[in-house]
């Protein structure tokens, strides 16, 4: 049943008065003639169900109903029965509201079932809706008469449904009223949720005296992950470990086997064989899942199909491993169907392997959370993609910490999950209505025109390790982004007398000020200055500041899902405004490279000097090298008099890109003979404690010297160390404005 029939009826039941016929009064005027009845041993869960409804229908019509056990339930009475036992229902899924004469029954096939069916009949039945946590609209009448005859049955196709997000995780009663898991990993044993190799085979415990145990890369034993083919020790370690795990937990009923959070895995020869007798790398994986599930027959076993596993191999899953399909590659710009099409054609290959898959799908951007990230529209497709190949399990990575548009996109996806069927669009209009209220129709301008651009560029990858940097040519162009802002002016003066509506809306505005702001910092168009007049300009301070606010007032405190912070944000933010404003002779400057760099800024040489400034993100601005030095000459032009050098890089320590160990600094007035000013050492070398995501000044202040060529010469570490999840891989060093002066 869609969500615009339910609201009609929902408006129906509000004009009904109780003399008519084939109607039930459930409350007439003040008066009721109904109690609400549970079964003599209802349990807490039913319990809730009954209260909920109670207190919901007394907040709707100030009519309080008694809550009665079916023992102590009064005759003369109409009776709303709420958990009564019904074997006919389809599975323990299902819902079941209908009415037997003037009586009316809320049912389902387990208790969480009846729990549910509650708030279905109280959303699309009595009006009720739940936008967050703290926000709800419930209708106030004197009548509640509802027409019968009365029959609603539902099972949903997705059993297990969770959107990670806090709104639901820290407000446990609000993810009851949208169907979804207080947690990331219902039934799960807590401490073994995911990526779980090293928690079995600690490197710590193992790596010195059996090395053989961990994967063989390019001749050589590395941590990274567990070789599972070369001793019999491994399965017996992971398999007591498993063991242990779950007799720690007895509650517990799955538990994950599963790589680590790399694709570094064992090319060893035997493992190698396997996984070409299996046609994918998967196979050593369900392989030894298979065997480890054996000796659990009454558990269930979760390993991953992610990156180097993610293709379906020839041996099928025993039927107690719980196969946890990821899709993580995915361009989020259009449907998975459209654009992922590989990962596509996994779901089917495993679908017909096992029916037990559980999808772990993304729908936010971890590098950039509170940046515009236009994949709303894709929500509704994939999900519906899901449940049409059996994946009854779904986990949908959001955030968990605030993002763009963070109440909606929780409150939709829940509502999908449940039901993929609905109108999504309807869903969005109805919660920016509800939500934002007079304000909601300039919210729902934005978010049309943001996808109606993205629709436009096919050639689009939006990623979910991306930036905004990269769509300032697509839908981030400095004329939509202008439009965008007009529309959260509006937005803000059609509720401006309605403070605590307000400041949704200038939460909701936080994206278009951070894309805004860093337009302003590439330095792209002159609509978006960083500096008027050698000073941080009027519209920049304007922007940082509502920014900081409103962050502020939200409790918004992370950028990314590397704990990037938004006081680090604002810290370098204004940092990069001071080394805008420094006067730096460099700046427009001929560079030239004597080492190679890869991919990013294009590979232009120029990015070390065109003033465009880089933030915590290595898609905007930086110059990469991987796995070797940084070499560069930068040419003032003339020769002149210099006394400061400065060059900053950039350290996201997931991602393989390192501070250099050491900058040198050289000048040359021939661009031959080069005499060296100073090194400048890294005095936070990396170790597993750096942090994960950090921008580094290597500055040096010196007795001044006459100078034309500068000579920069940075130091990569070479190699990710042992410990890192990217051991033996190269390293990257990141290098963006150099200023001299």
């Amino acid at each position: 049943m869609r969500i615009k029939l339910f609201f009609l009826l929902s408006i129906f039941f509000l004009g009904l008065s109780c003399s008519q016929n084939k109607q039930l009064c459930l409350v007439g005027n003040g008066t009721t003639n109904y109690e609400i009845v549970v079964p003599v041993k209802a349990d807490s869960t039913i319990t809730k169900a009954a209260a909920e409804l109670q207190k919901y229908i007394e907040q709707m019509t100030t009519v309080r109903l008694s809550v009665v056990s079916k023992s102590n339930s009064k005759k003369g009475k109409s009776k709303i029965y709420v958990g009564l036992e019904a074997s006919n229902l389809e599975s323990p899924h299902t819902v079941s509201i209908y009415n037997e004469g003037k009586n009316l029954i809320i049912t389902g096939g387990n208790s969480k079932s009846v729990l549910n069916a509650v708030f279905i009949f109280l959303e699309n039945y009595l009006g009720c809706k739940w936008y967050t946590p703290a926000v709800e609209k419930i209708p106030q009448v004197k009548i509640i008469s509802i027409h019968t005859p009365l029959n609603f049955t539902y099972t949903p196709a997705i059993t297990t449904r969770t959107v990670h997000s806090r709104l639901f995780y820290d407000n446990p009663d609000f993810a009851d009223k949208l169907k979804v898991t207080h947690n990331a990993f219902p039934g799960y044993v807590p401490a073994a949720r995911v990526h779980t190799f090293h928690r079995f085979v600690p490197e710590k415990v193992y790596f010195k005296t059996h090395p053989e145990y961990f994967a063989l890369i390019n001749g050589k034993r590395v941590a990274t992950q567990l070789c599972l083919t070369n001793s019999n020790n491994v399965l017996k370690i992971v398999t007591d470990s498993v063991k242990a795990y779950f007799n720690r937990y007895p509650n517990a009923n799955v538990i994950s086997v599963s790589q680590n959070d790399n694709t570094q895995h064992c090319q060893c020869d035997a493992c190698k064989k396997i996984d070409r007798e299996e046609g994918a790398a998967s196979g050593t994986m369900i392989r030894f899942v298979n065997k480890v599930a054996k000796n659990f027959p009454d558990k269930q076993i979760s390993t991953l199909a992610y990156q180097y596993t993610r293709k379906p191999c020839k041996t099928k899953p025993a039927g107690n491993v719980l196969i946890t399909l990821c899709s993580i590659e995915c361009d989020r710009s259009a449907p998975i169907e459209q654009k992922c099409t590989d990962f596509a054609a996994d779901l089917v290959g495993w679908k017909a392997k096992t029916d037990n898959i559980r999808i772990w799908d993304y729908t936010t951007q971890f590098t950039n959370f509170l940046a515009p990230f236009p994949n709303i529209r894709t929500l509704q497709p994939n999900i519906r993609f899901f449940r049409d190949n059996h994946a009854t399990w779904i986990f949908e990575q959001h955030s968990n910490q605030p993002s763009e548009l963070f109440e909606l996109r929780s409150y939709l996806t829940a509502k999908l999950l449940w039901n993929p069927d609905l109108n999504s669009e309807e869903i969005i209009t109805d919660f920016t209505n509800g939500y934002y209220e007079d304000a909601g129709v300039f919210i729902k301008k934005y978010i049309d025109l943001i996808h109606s651009e993205i629709g436009k560029d096919s050639g689009f990858f939006l990623f979910l390790y991306g930036d905004p940097a990269q769509a300032f040519n697509s839908f981030l162009r400095p004329e939509l982004l202008e439009k965008y802002n007009a529309f959260f002016n509006d937005a803000e003066k059609a509720v401006a007398n309605k403070p605590a509506v307000l400041q949704r809306v200038k939460v909701a505005r936080i994206s278009t000020d951070y894309a805004m702001l860093e337009m302003a910092r590439n330095g792209m168009s002159p609509k978006f200055k960083l500096l008027e007049n050698g000073k941080v300009s009027a519209d920049v301070k304007k922007w940082l500041t509502r920014f900081k606010n409103s962050c502020e007032s939200a409790n918004i405190t992370l950028m990314n899902e590397m704990g990037y912070t938004v006081k680090e944000y604002l810290d370098l933010y204004n940092e990069t405004i001071k080394k805008a404003a420094m006067p730096n002779v460099a700046r427009g400057k001929k560079v030239i490279l004597h080492t190679k760099p890869k991919k990013y800024a294009g590979e232009n040489p120029q990015a070390l000097t065109d003033g465009a400034l880089g933030g915590s993100n290595f898609y905007a601005n930086w110059l990469g090298f991987e796995g070797n030095n940084l070499d560069a000459v930068i040419d003032l032009g003339e020769t002149i008099s210099i006394r400061f050098i400065s060059s900053a890089f950039l350290q996201v320590t997931n991602h393989i890109v390192f501070f250099p160990e050491r900058v040198s600094y050289y000048y040359s007035t021939d661009n031959k003979k080069f005499k060296k000013i100073k090194t400048v050492i890294n005095l936070t070398p990396l170790s597993k404690t750096s942090k994960k995501n950090d921008v580094k000044n290597f500055e040096l202040y010196f007795t001044p010297v006459k100078a034309r060529y500068i000579k920069i010469v940075a130091k990569n570490i070479g190699i990710a160390p042992a410990w890192h999840n990217a051991a033996g891989l190269p390293a990257w060093i990141f290098i963006d404005e150099v200023i001299v002066n």
